[in-house]
């Protein structure tokens, strides 16, 4: 085998696992179906352009009829290269909407110098993008988060919110008027970094605020990160959790009936075993 028949091995490999994966989370979750109209959501980073490929490459081959448009939201960050997603979009031929809306400016204006929010700029941009997809007559709203980014929420909101979960696969939005779908939730980030380097996407730098959640984030990034590291399949053990949840073995009275448990002289299999054997 060649230097370069190598490669192409490698990445059609890739290429049929992201295919793959994206397409059992759409399938287990039922993300799309017959008809829809998908806003695909392009930031301009490779998780964005990787949805968008991999969405392309299953709408070719599914056996339902769905269609892709592609919106972007410039949200007039100072030096953001204007013309670099709409060149790559007619290239591909994917019919797309830009959306400017200066949210940088009101972030300024509304939050103290180096006290940048991600929940604020998160919560105007998913205003922005519940109207867009009004507009647009889309049916479903669809988002580039991967299993890292799940992972790494669940601990964000473990370590730091007091709270037991993370980004679902599928959800109906704040304003209950759409449904917001994340079809890479199975695909892992180092796959999705190699696609786009495969790939050659004209990726657009995030310039960043270095704000106190996106430290929290990149604290917990390392942290896994250096997990995985030390005991390969830790990553892949927590995620598969997040989808084996027993309520009456945790601490939620609104989850699981706690206060009228009573001995009913049944042996329960599942009952008092602090550590399930797998």
């Amino acid at each position: 085998m060649g230097h370069h028949d190598k490669e192409a091995f490698e990445a059609n490999k890739l290429s049929k696992r992201l295919h793959r994966l994206a397409g059992e989370a759409i399938i287990d979750f039922n993300m799309i179906e017959q008809g829809d109209r998908v806003m695909v959501c392009m930031s301009g980073g490779k998780d964005s352009y990787g949805m968008l490929d991999i969405l392309l490459g299953l709408q070719s081959r599914a056996p339902i009829d769905f269609e892709i448009v592609a919106v972007n939201l410039d949200q007039g960050h100072p030096g953001f290269p204007k013309d670099t997603l709409p060149r790559y979009l007619q290239g591909r031929g994917v019919p797309f909407h830009i959306e400017t809306q200066d949210t940088h400016a009101i972030v300024k204006r509304l939050i103290p110098e180096g006290k940048t929010m991600c929940s604020l700029c998160s919560r105007l941009r998913r205003g922005i993008l519940y109207r867009v997809a009004t507009e647009l007559k889309a049916t479903k709203i669809a988002l580039g988060h991967h299993r890292d980014d799940i992972v790494q929420t669940f601990f964000l909101n473990l370590f730091f919110g007091g709270s037991l979960k993370s980004m679902p696969p599928k959800l109906v939005s704040d304003d209950g008027r759409h449904v917001v779908i994340r079809p890479l939730a199975y695909c892992e980030e180092t796959d999705l970094a190699r696609w786009a380097e495969l790939q050659e996407f004209p990726i657009i730098p995030c310039d960043l605020c270095g704000s106190q959640e996106n430290l929290q984030r990149q604290q917990i990034k390392q942290m896994l990160h250096d997990w995985e590291r030390r005991y390969p399949g830790r990553a892949a053990s927590i995620f598969q959790a997040l989808g084996n949840i027993r309520p009456s073995h945790l601490l939620d009275p609104k989850q699981h009936d706690f206060k009228n448990i009573r001995p009913d002289f049944v042996p329960h299999p599942d009952g008092d075993r602090a550590f399930d054997p797998n």
